[in-house]
């Protein structure tokens, strides 16, 4: 039986992730760089010290919640009812890397629905009222959330395990791409080159852009890492 001891060991281990990747992101663009990449500044103003501040506070909630649901999945007694695998022998290297893929495109899913949803007025001012006071959102918005909607974010790895079979490593790349890309959507910055993004391959990727759009406008681009729903629904903005 996995013991109390290690929801602090992956509150630790989430809270170091998060601020590890953030400050680096912030310190980058934000402080080193922020004058010799001024073009790439999606809206020309910077967030005020209180926004950061207020920023941090909810990510410190985000990161309690998440760090439950690490223990939940990894606990001996609920583990055993996922699809979670230990061995790599199980299942192929080439399905262990695939399961990565799997668990993108079923998260890109569940989050536009979740989050179109979030936006409906009965559970906006609620629920998801708190991540859209980042109007011009940085590096710390990745995880600014409400309680109640970080508790809806971070379930998607529960219906990921016990859904598909996935590789404690699996799952820990899974982890790191959706750190990264949310850093990346929240940045303020677009990295992404015009040409890519309109291009027939990168039109189907969902840009740090069409986010920020999102962000300041409290409307459509509802999508995380692809625009395959927002252009399904007809909910895409450029």
């Amino acid at each position: 039986m996995i013991s109390g001891n290690n929801y602090i060991v992956f509150a630790l281990l989430i809270s170091l992730r998060y601020f590890i990747l953030t400050g680096l992101a912030y310190l980058l663009f934000y402080k080193i760089f922020r004058l010799k990449v001024v073009q790439l500044k999606i809206q020309q103003k910077f967030p005020k010290h209180k926004d950061y501040v207020r920023e941090l506070k909810h990510s410190l909630f985000t990161i309690l919640i998440f760090a439950g649901y690490g223990f939940l999945i990894f606990d001996a007694d609920i583990k055993k009812w996922t699809k979670i695998y230990d061995n790599v022998q199980d299942h192929s290297l080439v399905y262990m890397l695939f399961s990565v893929v799997l668990a993108i495109l079923i998260h890109d899913a569940y989050f536009y629905f979740m989050h179109r949803i979030m936006h409906h007025k009965k559970f906006f001012r609620y629920m998801h009222l708190v991540h859209h006071k980042s109007t011009n959102p940085n590096p710390f918005s990745a995880y600014s959330f409400h309680p109640s909607e970080a508790i809806f974010e971070g379930a998607v790895i529960l219906i990921i395990v016990f859904t598909i079979p996935m590789h404690k490593i699996a799952i820990a790349i899974f982890m790191l791409f959706m750190i990264l890309f949310n850093i990346y959507g929240h940045l303020g910055y677009e990295l992404i080159p015009k040409r890519f993004a309109n291009s027939t391959f990168g039109k189907w990727i969902n840009t740090a852009t069409n986010h920020n759009l999102h962000h300041e406008k409290a409307k459509n681009n509802y999508g995380l890492y692809f625009t395959f729903w927002d252009r399904l629904f007809n909910t895409l903005e450029k």
